[in-house]
């Protein structure tokens, strides 16, 4: 790695971030690295690995893999101090901040030049389901697929925009609904084992190269408004010497270096679907806490337990939660 060119990115993303200075190259440390089970855990490694490789070779600290069998197992273990960093997606991220103590320093960028991703639901390409008003009989006669409770383009926008919006419960309206992956989703969908399920249009594109015969037999009936691209989250209490090369490194990875430096490191974030990372803060889950405010005032207002009284005091308190952020997401600047 061409330590003029990295050297001096680092320096003026320091003094940018107002970070501090880095700490001395024998003061060796472990970043633990989360990673959320969007897929099998050795599909993630595969395509993981050379970007945990390259960021322990320039950082000079050891970057260990993490896995969970869900995005909780990820939340949790950063609420325990096993993860030091992670990618999430905004749902999951927002749980990290909120109940983990993390905090957002950068967002990724999608490689084809999106400026995010989009929710779905698919069905078999043969399918009789067409379209979204097809999944909406609620007679209890369809199988679906929904994603991890914390994901947002699996759980929390199509649960949202699809059925709080229409004061629908999923498990009441099919005959089941099981939380799986969105690869295992995929799968379910493409083998005929569910009549419909979540997705995003990340996962069906790398679909398309990982398993062209799977993509071949799905069929998209419903996308959702956009998605902000995904978060990078570390813990607020990580030490900010290794703070400050995890930034240096994820904000000069593609960027920095000889030609074929940035070829090859641009070919890896390739492998993630990625372009070169940028700066991002808590201000990006914003419209991630509007949505999900939304969906439980929808909730309450389809409960038909609830007085009105008590929905009165309780959507009183959700509006003006709701406000707030959407107050704030006013003021932060548009990239």
């Amino acid at each position: 790695m061409n330590a003029f060119f990295k050297g001096a990115a680092a320096a003026a993303l320091l003094m940018a971030a107002g970070t501090g200075t880095v700490a001395a190259a024998d003061d060796a440390k472990v970043i633990n690295f989360g990673i959320i089970s969007t897929e099998s855990s050795q599909n993630l490694k595969t395509i993981w690995d050379p970007f945990l490789a390259a960021m322990s070779e320039q950082t000079g600290m050891e970057v260990k893999p993490f896995f969970a069998s869900d995005y909780a197992g990820v939340i949790e273990g950063m609420r325990f101090g096993k993860v030091d960093v992670a990618w999430f997606g905004n749902k999951s991220a927002m749980e990290a901040v909120d109940r983990a103590g993390g905090e957002v320093f950068a967002q990724t960028v999608d490689s084809e030049g999106n400026p995010g991703y989009w929710s779905l639901l698919i069905t078999h390409k043969d399918s009789p389901l067409s379209k979204l008003e097809d999944v909406l009989a609620c007679d209890q006669s369809l199988t679906f697929g929904l994603g991890d409770p914390n994901s947002t383009s699996g759980f929390l926008v199509p649960t949202t925009f699809v059925y709080a919006q229409r004061g629908i419960d999923p498990r009441k309206c099919y005959k089941t609904v099981t939380n799986a992956s969105h690869e295992a989703n995929l799968m379910a969908v493409a083998a005929g084992q569910v009549d419909f399920a979540t997705n995003n249009t990340e996962n069906m594109r790398r679909l398309e190269k990982t398993a062209p015969e799977a993509r071949a037999k799905i069929k998209v009936i419903w996308q959702s408004p956009l998605i902000p691209s995904d978060p990078l989250v570390w813990r607020k209490d990580l030490d900010q010497a290794m703070k400050d090369k995890v930034y240096t490194f994820i904000m000069t990875f593609g960027r920095i270096g000889s030609p074929e430096e940035v070829e090859q490191e641009r070919q890896i974030l390739t492998g993630l679907q990625w372009a070169p990372f940028r700066p991002s803060s808590d201000a990006q889950l914003y419209p991630i806490r509007v949505l999900a405010i939304s969906k439980d005032m929808a909730k309450i207002e389809a409960d038909e337990g609830m007085s009105a009284a008590e929905k009165e005091e309780k959507l009183k308190t959700l509006k003006a939660e709701k406000a707030k952020y959407e107050m704030l997401m006013e003021k932060v600047p548009q990239a």
